[in-house]
């Protein structure tokens, strides 16, 4: 797994690549709290995650914990099929703010 970080004017970017699992969902979290202590609006760019595990959706839980402690926002984007399927029927899709 890959995230680039790009930096917008009120915003932090983060362009995943891979698959996120149980190896990889730590450096996501890492990325996306180190993104929360520069900004309060993350957008999370997943077009290019075709898997998904249990482990990866702590890290976007906690991502959104964090972004509504914080009074900020952390919007997910350009979800594959097959994590978008993840996320219904984890309940996840009512939980994140999708776009």
């Amino acid at each position: 797994m890959t995230v680039e970080e790009i930096k917008g004017e009120n915003s932090i970017q983060l362009s995943v690549e891979g698959q996120v699992d149980t190896i990889t969902a730590p450096e996501l979290q890492q990325h996306i709290l180190t993104a929360f202590q520069k900004t309060k609006s993350v957008i999370l760019d997943l077009g290019q995650v075709g898997y998904m595990s249990s482990a990866g959706l702590r890290a976007l839980l906690l991502g959104q914990k964090t972004a509504t402690s914080k009074g900020g926002t952390m919007k997910v984007i350009n979800v594959q099929p097959a994590v978008m399927q993840v996320f219904n029927l984890s309940g996840f899709a009512k939980v994140l703010t999708l776009g």
